[in-house]
């Protein structure tokens, strides 16, 4: 099978659902966000905040092209990734791309309480997820396979994306 590339907005359960999924096929986990921190050495916060949200898309485009060449992975993206054809291009070629979703007022109760959503440093986060939300929603649909993740377990969204990556390989 080949890799499992997981995209959606921010609180959509990427990461989690992730871990779950590689756990259940026995591959490793690949996060871009954590990836970019380990090469630059800071947080994302701090990369927005000292290089701007554009440096920080040229570093998840040349993350995308160097993930892009492993084989056998599980790799969760951060919710921007997608805005660049270019990243979508590089991590389909060896991968299928799963978008996760859910409403923005599940992804507002998902994510409120942290402030390391640099997007969202916001006096109305409700409103801003829905304004990113919009305005991604067809970079977002650009994927093999989408699902809400909203009323569902990890564990169930693990299998849903495994059952139908079997479909697509067949």
């Amino acid at each position: 099978m080949k890799n499992i590339v997981l995209t959606g907005f921010m609180g959509t359960g990427k990461t989690t659902i992730g871990r779950v999924l590689a756990k259940l096929l026995g591959r490793n986990l690949i996060d871009v966000d954590s990836e970019i921190e380990k090469a630059q050495g800071m947080r994302i916060t701090e990369i927005f905040a000292t290089q701007g949200e554009a440096k920080f898309r040229d570093m998840e485009t040349e993350m995308a092209g160097k993930i892009s060449n492993l084989s056998n992975v599980v790799i969760s993206t951060g919710g921007g990734i997608v805005l660049r054809q270019e990243n979508i291009e590089l991590l389909r070629k060896n991968g299928i791309v799963v978008n996760l979703t859910a409403a923005p007022d599940v992804i507002h109760a998902r994510i409120s309480g942290g402030n390391d959503r640099p997007l969202l440093n916001v006096p109305d986060p409700l409103a801003k997820i829905r304004e990113l939300l919009e305005f991604r929603q067809p970079f977002y649909l650009n994927a093999d396979i989408v699902i809400d993740t909203a009323d569902k377990t990890p564990i169930l969204v693990a299998e849903e994306i495994i059952q139908s990556a079997k479909l697509m390989s067949r």
